[in-house]
Order: structure tokens, then C-alpha cells, then sequence
């Protein structure tokens, strides 16, 4: 069996004396390693740029650029892998900390001692490697979960609209006992397209390749269409549905929904209130459900000048959540006690989706007396 070959690490040495880059040529080139040498800053940089090494030895006390100024510049190029950079400094702690706040990863002291050169070298490509390969295996979770998802919802897809068509007799009519049936597989279709579209968000926002768009949004007017959009299934149920709306106390205008504009990505924002109002309609059998929008100071701000913030409650009077479900309510696929509970990732991706318009997401609960979820966004100025 070949065995593949072992990858030769590449090594970049910066410093602007000939002879400090000569006694790490050879002492590292003697261990295996490939070593690039420069003399300045802006020639390690173009280097990095061009063809990234596996690890930089970077003199502190440099003309025209110092190594703190190189390490920042790299550290603040998003465009580059992680290269761990050992400072190589004659200053004492101080000048070690101004290096580890730039962004270096270790440093050592001149004179150099060979033994520890080389340990410092071996951990930190150790860490390369380790880093290198939790982005390779994140890289495959996001292509599988892509892959995945996308094979998952073309069936899924074409059966409900075979279903569909089934329904309304484009083959030919059915019996009526076999409708029931239909209806019955249809929704259970559809309840796995919105299981598969929900997974993939949640990979999105934690993978951190979710984009939003953010627009002006006047959240009573986009509640307003969620509540008429669930109202048929709370009347089935036999519940009241209210949107009540607080007048502004600095408003002149009869008509203030302009005083609750926020900046969010329209259609995220508007999943989780659909998440969170159908929540309530579900585990509420009897009673009411109540979306609330007001103006709420922050008391940890407010002294700063910030914005008020948006506040949307939704009070339900439905079974209530126990204590120590209310501590795990929000992870990834935690899934409650009641009969009609879910995947467990509907109120963690309304969370994610929440803190990443700047905002949070409160619960208050009791048993046999209802749950009070409150969203707090930050409104435009």
C-alpha cells in the first residue's frame, strides 16, 4: 500500500538582519522545513498575499514596518487563511503583549535557543493543522448539508404538487373515502418541506454564510399580515386572535405606526414571528392569544443615548412551559414535553435570527396560566 506523501511545512522568516535569517535557515532547514526569507515588512506581506505560508517567524524591531504593523495587516485581511505568527522580540514582557494583542500567536526572546525555536515552531503548526481541519470538516458539513437538503425538497416538492393534482382530480375523480387520505399525506409532505427549509437555515446562520438584507420595516403593518395569515387556524380552534397596538406617549400623529420602524431582513423577521404567534395558536386550546407592539426604554442603554426599542409580546393562554424546560428552550433541537411539539429548531433559529438584527428574545411561562414570548428590535432613528 502507498502511504501519501507527508506535506513539507513552508516556513516565512522576516528580519531585517542577514544573519538572524541565516541562523533560522539553518536551523530550521535542517528539520525538513521550507523556508522563504525577507528582509522588510511590506515584502513578508506581498509574499502572504500571493502564496500563504504555513507559519511566519517575525522580527519585532523593523524599519519602515514593524512586526506589530505586519501582524495587524494580516490579521485584518479576511481574504487569508489562519497563519500562526511567533514574534521574535529582545524586548521584554511589554513588548510581548503589544504583539499577542496584535493578533501574533507566540513569541520568543533573542538571544534564540534552538530547543525552544523549535518546540514553539512544532506547536504552533500543530495548531495550523488543527484549525486547518475543523475548516476542512466544516467545509464538508456545509456541502452535505447543502447537498442534502437540496435532494431532500425535489421530491418532497414534486409530490406535493402531485398530491395537489391528485386533490383536485386532473386524473381522473377519486373517492371520497381516498380524499381524506390525500389531504392527510399532503400535509405531512409539506410538514417535511418546511422541516427540510428550517434545517437548512439553522446550518446557514450557524455556518455563518446566512446573508440578510436589511430595509426599513414597519413591523405593525408586518405582524398585522402573520396575524390575518394564522387567524383561520385560531377560529378553528375557537380562539380570539388580537393585535393590540400602544400609543406612543410622544406621538401627535392618530395613526403612529412610523414610531415603530426597524431596520431588519423583512422575510427572517417575518419567519419568526410566524414561528412564534403559531406556536401560541398551537399549544393554546382554549382562551386567547395576544400580540402586543410598544415602545420599551432599555435600562442597560438608555443612559447611553440609544434607541428605544421595539417591543412585540405575544401572550398565549395555553398549557405554560415547566421551569426546567424554560432553561433549554431556545438550543438546537431540544423538543418540548406537549404532544404537538416540533423538530426543536423552530425557537432556536427565531433566537439566531433575533441577536443577528441586534436584538433578543425573552420568555416568561407558567403552567396551566399561558407563555409571554417578547422580542425586543432596535427601533430606527
Amino acid at each position: 500500500m502507498n502511504l501519501p506523501e507527508s506535506k513539507i511545512e513552508r516556513i516565512l522568516a522576516v528580519d531585517d538582519a542577514p544573519d538572524n535569517l541565516f541562523l533560522m535557515q539553518t536551523i530550521l532547514e535542517t528539520e525538513g522545513y521550507d523556508l522563504s526569507l525577507v528582509e522588510d515588512g511590506y515584502s513578508a506581506l506581498a509574499i502572504v498575499e500571493k502564496s500563504p505560508p504555513d507559519l511566519i517567524l517575525l522580527d519585532v524591531m523593523m524599519p519602515q514596518m514593524d512586526g506589530y504593523e505586519v501582524t495587524r495587516r494580516i490579521r485584518q485581511n479576511s481574504s487569508l487563511p489562519f497563519i500562526p505568527i511567533l514574534l521574535i522580540t529582545a524586548y521584554e514582557q511589554s513588548s510581548a503583549i503589544e504583539g499577542l494583542d496584535a493578533g501574533a500567536d507566540d513569541f520568543i526572546r533573542k538571544p534564540v535557543d534552538v530547543g525552544e525555536l523549535l518546540a514553539r515552531v512544532r506547536s504552533l503548526l500543530r495548531l495550523k493543522h488543527s484549525i486547518d481541519e475543523q475548516v476542512r470538516l466544516a467545509r464538508q458539513r456545509e456541502d452535505f448539508v447543502s447537498r442534502l437538503t437540496h435532494d431532500l425538497r425535489t421530491p418532497l416538492v414534486a409530490a406535493d404538487r402531485m398530491l395537489s393534482l391528485l386533490k383536485r382530480g386532473s386524473f381522473g375523480q377519486i373517492p371520497d373515502s381516498a380524499v381524506e387520505a390525500v389531504v392527510s399525506i399532503q400535509q405531512s409532505n409539506q410538514h417535511l418541506v418546511q422541516m427540510v427549509n428550517t434545517v437548512l437555515e439553522v446550518y446557514r446562520h450557524d455556518a455563518g454564510s446566512k446573508e440578510l438584507t436589511f430595509v426599513s420595516i414597519n413591523p405593525q403593518e408586518m405582524i398585522k399580515e402573520v396575524v390575518q395569515e394564522l387567524t383561520p387556524l385560531a377560529e378553528e380552534k375557537g380562539l380570539a386572535l388580537r393585535l393590540n397596538v400602544e400609543e406612543c406617549a410622544n406621538s401627535s400623529n392618530s395613526d403612529n405606526s412610523d414610531d415603530y420602524l426597524v431596520m431588519g431582513d423583512r422575510l427572517e423577521l417575518r419567519r419568526v414571528f410566524t414561528n412564534l404567534i403559531g406556536n401560541a395558536v398551537k399549544f393554546t386550546e382554549q382562551g386567547s392569544v395576544d400580540v402586543n407592539l410598544g415602545l420599551e426604554l432599555d435600562s442597560t442603554n438608555s443612559a447611553d443615548g440609544q434607541p428605544p426599542l421595539v417591543a412585540i409580546s405575544i401572550q398565549d393562554t395555553g398549557s405554560g412551559i415547566c421551569p426546567e424546560d424554560l432553561a433549554t428552550l431556545f438550543k438546537r433541537f431540544r423538543q418540548g414535553k406537549h404532544k404537538r411539539s416540533g423538530s426543536g429548531l423552530g425557537l432556536y433559529l427565531s433566537r439566531r435570527i433575533v441577536e443577528a438584527h441586534q436584538g433578543r428574545i425573552e420568555v416568561e411561562s407558567e403552567l396551566g396560566k399561558g407563555s409571554l414570548f417578547t422580542v425586543y428590535l432596535p427601533a430606527q432613528t
